[in-house]
């Protein structure tokens, strides 16, 4: 299988590479330090399964890219790999189409079985956030009202808020994300709508309570 790795450290990208090209079935085509070269790698290489980081400062982080990425390579596995345990990011990037996700501290011969079953078509929690899936399944509620707002995001929405909420301005902003200030603005809008947010320190509070500027 064919295999890109991304992560913003080198030598996190070179030790998953020597570990994976030992393997007789794995073999690493590309290596990328944020979101933004994930992507690129990607649709160079087309490979089986994408290795993703979930924070990688400061480019652009795993969890805007999982769902660009699905949307233009579906037949590209996704397996998050991250240090946080957060049932958050969990929910979100699996809802984006990620096939796995597992935390970086777990041992070798587990990312290798990760890997293996999300190339052969399963999906690969790891065991301490599993938890979270059931009680989220028997907990969901049938009333959308009652769900996080925060999934009411668009992806866009999601890269917009945090820059918003580390104090860059609408002109920083567009030129940051290749839009219109008119655009920023829009999307502000809509994220204060749909957070029933009033102002920006309630927004900066959001922002922390979420853990989302790291990204």
């Amino acid at each position: 299988m064919k295999i890109v790795i991304a992560d913003d450290h080198a030598i996190v990208r070179s030790g998953f590479s020597m570990i994976l090209n030992f393997q007789d079935d794995m073999e690493v085509i590309g290596l990328a330090a944020d979101g933004i070269e994930a992507y690129q790698m990607v649709a160079k290489h087309q490979p089986d399964v994408l290795l993703l980081d979930l924070s990688m400062p400061p480019g652009e982080s795993g969890l805007i890219a999982t769902g660009k990425i699905k949307e233009d390579f579906p037949e590209t596995k996704i397996l998050i790999l991250t240090m946080h345990d957060d049932e958050e990011y969990l929910f979100h990037v699996l809802k984006n189409g990620a096939s796995g996700y597992m935390l970086k501290n777990a041992p070798d011969e587990e990312l290798l079985s990760a890997i293996r079953t999300i190339y052969n078509g399963g999906t690969y929690i790891h065991p301490k956030m599993a938890t979270s899936l059931v009680r989220e399944f028997f907990n969901k509620d049938s009333n959308s009202s009652q769900n996080d707002p925060f999934e009411l995001l668009s992806k866009r929405e999601i890269e917009v808020l945090p820059l918003i909420a580390k104090g860059y301005g609408n002109k920083e902003i567009a030129q940051k994300l290749y839009i219109s200030v008119k655009t920023v603005e829009a999307h502000k809008a809509k994220i204060m709508e749909k957070l029933q947010l009033k102002s920006r320190p309630e927004l900066v509070e959001y922002a922390l309570k979420k853990k989302l500027l790291n990204f």
